[in-house]
């Protein structure tokens, strides 16, 4: 290897390539199929799978069918979910520079980024975009390391800086030694973060757990039911019929898709607010958000530099001081400083009268400072400076007052200029101008909503900890400010309201810290260094001028300028939510049970009480007619939601029972008085599961008294179609025998006295275990 000085050979160049691979992040695709195997995997899907094989096998090839579109639909609507971790990816790739120029066999020669090897020679110039991490050896550039970083400012960087792949040069050239190339850049471990980073949803969670439970309970019940088939000697043709039924009567089949409808409505109502999911279970897990990190720049800030102080010296005042500060700043360009001052100048110029520019310097790295040399209308010569306080005010007068002035602001976090004016060995420091990155007018308020509705905002950021500190205070943040460095690696959210000086990998730590520690976390951001805690979080919320990076890693994205659409996800998220809660404990009230219902009414009659085509009836009609509640009409709650499974599950299971006991009394009384011949009673067991189900649905919508609320327009045109579906069905002897009128409506009049004891019993449940 020859000196890095003169940089590599070509030869040198290829074996480290060769030795370390090239300057990209490696693609880690994963297969659709494999995809597609992994949801026919679910439990849903395979209980459905196990009734698809035993209607086949019976040689009832439509009711097979039918269960077999239910299957793919459930199937299909969540594959798109898996595909979010390659395009996070994708993004990242498309902010690396293409090409970078290279010092090859003692020529700069323009090769393709990705051929970059540690140890290359490159050269950094305006407008460029780091290939590579690396360390500069000569000249003197500015950076832009925010997207990395988390840094409002940009940063002067000389020889023996580090700055990273990635990083944006804004003025200057430098010769740079690459130290690091791919997966081990800053931004290579950023992606491979992202890649890494899941969490499994509270849907997901919540699914599993219902589906579990009620397969366990159900599972015990169908097993007695076939212990007690053997001992009666039931026939086989009669006993495989049975145990279908049974397992068709324990699977919520319309669970999983009546969770996804529910979030796509409530993300379609996020859109017409100005927010866009990219997944839909962010629509959800804003329900039960209760910690959001929210990164500073960018974010709770504008993420652009802009006057936030002016202190003018006697015999000066503010609007002069700019005049004077925007004479000693570059017209155009991409100074950020400079815009800032001639920005703000602009706005204070009301008829100043100023001396003419003969020549102006522009920021030199190296002296600290940019100057003017002019002339007023007497034809004197004045030089103006502007720069770095401690620079300025080291060639002009002593000021303490102006020492005191510029130490105040810094304490405060802002970027202090001296401004100076007069004649050569004569200057004077005219004032002082304070450069900040402002906070949003509504992050305040933003934060003061959130607090009322129950969550608890955090500010993480890769800024340093005095700045994160006086914007933390400015938009309602105040409490202890954590270190760089110094965050524990047990952590809540009470313990600090600041992380500063933290790195993409802190981020993405402190989001797993806060899950390990029982909360749904939520993350907004606008950079690629909030990539990997964006991914992680249960919520990822990227602002409306975030890059591509965060947006694709995001599972929300804000599409208007400002915070607003935090508070209406979080809102929307809980409307979703009781919707959703309302389809969950109908299906726990229903499914445990519909098995004890069939096992009653084998002991009974000796006979199955249901044919596979009646329960695959009840299951369109019912389940599926049932996922009109995805619109209804619902309160918010005013704290946090969370699926408290194990309680539903017990409530559901009480409510359950009283719905057993009134499905076996209608079932004893239609056996034992009337004597109704079997296949009546089947016609009569869907009617009496049909209207009881309503009975069930309008309890469990409404956490108050069933009155208290009006359903929705479609809920109720739900009902009526399920009630005139089942009535006509069977009151017509359509595919079931038929049953006579007056029996139909005895068991409808028997459904609204069932709801009014339902209710009574829901109310006294939901107060004892402080559902809501």
């Amino acid at each position: 290897m020859e000196n890095p000085i003169k940089g590599l050979s070509g030869a040198d160049a290829q074996r480290i390539l060769g030795q370390v691979g090239p300057n990209a992040t490696p693609d880690v695709a994963i297969h659709p199929l494999r995809l597609v195997l992994g949801k026919f995997l679910a439990p849903v899907s395979i209980l459905l799978e196990i009734a698809i094989v035993l209607q086949l096998a019976l040689g009832e090839y439509i009711e097979g069918s039918i269960i077999g579109v239910l299957l793919i639909f459930n199937t299909a609507i969540g594959f798109f979910h898996e595909t979010r971790a390659q395009s996070t990816i994708a993004a990242l790739k498309s902010r690396l520079a293409l090409n970078a120029s290279v010092l090859r066999d003692g020529a700069w020669k323009i090769v393709p980024a990705a051929e970059l090897v540690p140890a290359d020679i490159v050269k950094l110039s305006l407008g460029t975009v780091v290939a590579a991490d690396v360390r500069i050896r000569e000249g003197s550039i500015l950076l832009d390391q925010s997207m990395l970083t988390g840094e409002s400012l940009p940063v002067e960087a000389g020889p023996g800086t580090e700055t990273y792949a990635g990083a944006l040069v804004r003025r200057g050239e430098a010769v740079a030694q690459v130290r690091a190339t791919g997966v081990r850049t800053k931004f290579g471990r950023t992606a491979e973060l992202v890649r890494t980073a899941y969490v499994v949803s509270t849907q997901q969670k919540a699914v599993f757990r219902v589906v579990r439970n009620l397969a366990g309970f159900n599972g015990a019940v169908t097993l007695l039911l076939m212990v007690y088939a053997y001992e009666i000697g039931m026939p086989l043709s009669e006993a495989i019929p049975l145990v279908l039924i049974s397992v068709l009567a324990s699977v919520p089949v319309a669970l999983p898709a009546t969770f996804t409808l529910a979030t796509a409505i409530g993300a379609r109502a996020l859109t017409r607010a100005g927010v866009l999911p990219t997944r839909l279970s962010a629509v959800d897990e804003a329900a039960s958000l209760d910690v959001l990190c929210m990164d500073k720049t960018g974010t709770l800030t504008r993420n652009e530099l802009a006057v936030a102080a002016i202190h003018a010296m006697p015999g000066f005042d503010e609007a002069r001081v700019l005049a004077l500060a925007a004479l000693a700043s570059a017209d155009g360009g991409q100074d950020p400083v400079d815009a800032a001052v001639r920005a703000a100048a602009a706005l204070r110029k009301t008829g100043i009268d100023l001396p003419k520019v003969t020549r102006f310097v522009p920021f030199d790295p190296a002296t600290k400072m940019s100057e003017a040399t002019t002339r007023d209308h007497d034809g004197k010569t004045l030089r103006i400076v502007k720069g770095a306080f401690a620079v300025v005010h080291g060639l002009s007068q002593a000021s303490p007052e102006a020492e005191l002035a510029a130490h105040e602001l810094e304490k405060r976090g802002h970027r202090v200029l001296g401004v100076a004016i007069g004649t050569e060995g004569a200057m004077r420091v005219a004032g002082i101008v304070a450069l900040s990155d402002p906070p949003r007018s509504d992050s305040k308020p933003l934060i003061d909503q959130l607090r009322t509705l129950g969550v608890h905002t955090v500010m993480v950021t890769g800024d340093a900890a005095t700045t994160a500190a006086f914007v933390a205070d400015a938009v309602g943040l105040p409490g202890a400010v954590c270190l760089p460095g110094q965050i524990p690696d047990r952590v809540g959210p009470d313990d600090f309201s600041v992380f500063a000086g933290v790195l993409p990998e802190d981020k993405f730590r402190l989001v797993k810290a806060f899950q390990n520690a029982g909360h749904t976390v939520g993350m907004c951001g606008d950079g690629a260094n909030d990539a990997p805690a964006l991914r992680q979080a249960q919520i990822g919320i990227a602002v409306s001028t975030a890059t591509d990076v965060a947006k694709s890693a995001a599972g929300i994205v804000l599409t208007e300028p400002g915070l607003a659409g935090i508070v209406a996800s979080v809102r929307e998220g809980r409307i979703t939510f009781q919707r959703i809660l309302t389809y969950a404990l109908r299906s726990i009230v229903h499914k445990s049970r519909q098995v004890l219902f069939l096992g009653f009414g084998l002991i009974l009659t000796k006979h199955a009480i249901l044919t596979p085509m009646l329960m695959v009836i009840s299951m369109i009609t019912g389940d599926f007619l049932a996922m009109s509640s995805t619109t209804d009409n619902v309160r918010p709650s005013s704290r946090p939601n969370s699926w408290r499974i194990d309680t539903l599950t017990i409530v559901g299971i009480v409510l359950g029972l009283f719905d057993l006991a009134f499905c076996a009394g209608l079932l004893s009384f239609c056996s034992l008085v009337l004597h109704l011949d079997i296949d009546t009673l089947r016609t009569m067991t869907l009617v009496t599961l049909a209207f009881n189900g309503q009975a069930v649905f309008y309890v469990v919508r409404e956490r108050r008294r069933l009155w208290s609320s009006r359903p929705s327009t479609l809920v109720v045109v739900s009902s009526v179609l399920n009630i005139a579906i089942i009535g006509t069905l069977a009151l017509g002897g359509i595919l079931m025998a038929p049953l006579a009128p007056s029996i139909a409506a005895g068991i409808l009049a028997a459904a609204i006295v069932l709801a009014l004891i339902m209710d009574q019993v829901k109310v006294w449940l939901f107060a004892r275990f402080k559902m809501a």
